[in-house]
């Protein structure tokens, strides 16, 4: 069969980018590896910029979003037992939406299946040909019969570990990468969040991260050891140790309870160039990976998703190339920034294996300019609340 687009990936770089073409009348067929459930149970982030709440309304697609999701202005920094606020409307006169990526992810598919769009699951041996020619083609294994689908481009949202970065050729691509020496140990709680707004702290401890998904369901996260294990942790001993990472106002406040999930997340920076080869482009994970710090990963997707689609749009509507032609470079462009703001941010807030107190005097010094400077607040709330496209 034929389509103008091919999405490689069901999760919600992929779907945003689906609903958003079929807004501008393009087609596209979606093939997602997994099945709906699983990439519904997936926990991730829940803080959305404003670049993609935008773009859920342009996509027709934010109305829950809007009735459920809790708008914050600002968010807290806490270390040496004390704790400041960063206002992001007051400096930047925008403010960031806490709403799950399994919400926005629900919300997609669900205006998907109004549309009558193509989403095809569970499918095995996914390969692109011919990205570099004018006639693209993707083939793949479904229910034991092989399939075959030529369009015009085929657009990557396939994830680290996905195909579609692998399809370009490692002589064309160039690679880079930091991995951190720690991770996250995060639990999903059904308890009230510690406080209205996010508290990240700098411990002697290490990191903590309180965060939440509604009134009654919070997600708290403590640095670990690369190599832990979460089963090495019950429930009380998470509560004890993030007890003593917080500051002391928001430990007392802390409500604490079984933990619905617990999982280990590892912190690494990647990035590769180009996103484009020939009539393939690159979305989200396949293309680049950023620490959970400053909560950017399905941001970046987003705003990756937003230049591709300005591309795809342009060259349908005018047959003009220009969009597709600058879309590496402007994606690209926007990817470093948003690196730079989370290894800052990670940098800042976490504590090294090896750290000297030269090094733990320099943090302290530069949460103390964060707690003092106007201008060090804006420029941190302005890439916090998401850079413009």
């Amino acid at each position: 069969m034929r389509t103008q687009v091919v999405i490689v990936g069901g999760g919600p770089s992929g779907l945003l980018l689906g609903q958003l073409l079929h807004k501008a009348g393009i087609e596209a067929i979606v093939l997602e590896r997994k099945s709906r459930a699983y990439v519904l149970g997936r926990i991730r982030a829940g803080v959305l910029e404003r670049g993609l709440v935008g773009l859920m309304g342009e996509a027709g697609v934010d109305a829950r979003m809007k009735a459920e999701g809790f708008v914050h202005d600002g968010t807290l920094i806490g270390y040496d037992n004390d704790m400041f606020r960063v206002d992001f409307t007051q400096h930047t006169d925008a403010t960031v939406m806490v709403y799950g990526q399994t919400e926005v992810t629900r919300d997609l598919y669900d205006a998907r299946d109004k549309t009558g769009g193509d989403t095809r699951f569970e499918v095995d041996n996914v390969v692109i040909h011919d990205a570099d020619t004018d006639a693209p083609f993707v083939t793949y294994d479904q229910d034991g019969t092989h399939h075959r689908i030529d369009c015009d481009f085929v657009a990557g949202c396939d994830g680290f570990h996905g195909v579609s970065r692998q399809t370009i050729p490692a002589s064309v691509r160039r690679e880079y990468e930091k991995v951190y020496p720690f991770g996250w140990l995060g639990v999903l709680s059904e308890t009230p969040p510690v406080n209205d707004e996010l508290i990240y702290a700098n411990s002697d401890r290490g990191f903590a991260l309180c965060s939440m998904r509604n009134t009654n369901l919070s997600r708290y996260y403590i640095q670990c050891d690369a190599g832990d294990d979460a089963g090495n942790w019950s429930d009380d001993a998470f509560w004890d140790e993030l007890r003593r990472r917080i500051p002391p106002s928001a430990a007392e406040a802390l409500a604490t309870g079984p933990a619905l999930e617990k999982s280990i997340a590892p912190l690494r920076s990647f990035v590769t160039e180009p996103m484009r080869w020939g009539r393939l482009f690159l979305c989200g994970d396949a293309a680049h990976i950023v620490p959970p710090t400053g909560a950017k990963g399905l941001n970046t997707a987003a705003s990756d998703v937003h230049y591709l689609n300005q591309g795809l749009r342009q060259f349908y509507a005018d047959n003009d190339t220009h969009g597709i032609d600058i879309y590496s470079e402007k994606a690209l462009a926007r990817v470093w920034k948003t690196e730079r703001f989370s290894w800052w941010f990670s940098n800042l807030m976490h504590h090294y294996p090896g750290q000297s107190e030269f090094d733990k005097k320099m943090q302290l010094a530069e949460l103390a300019l964060l707690r003092d400077s106007p201008e060090a607040q804006a420029a941190m709330a302005l890439n916090y609340v998401g850079l413009p496209y």
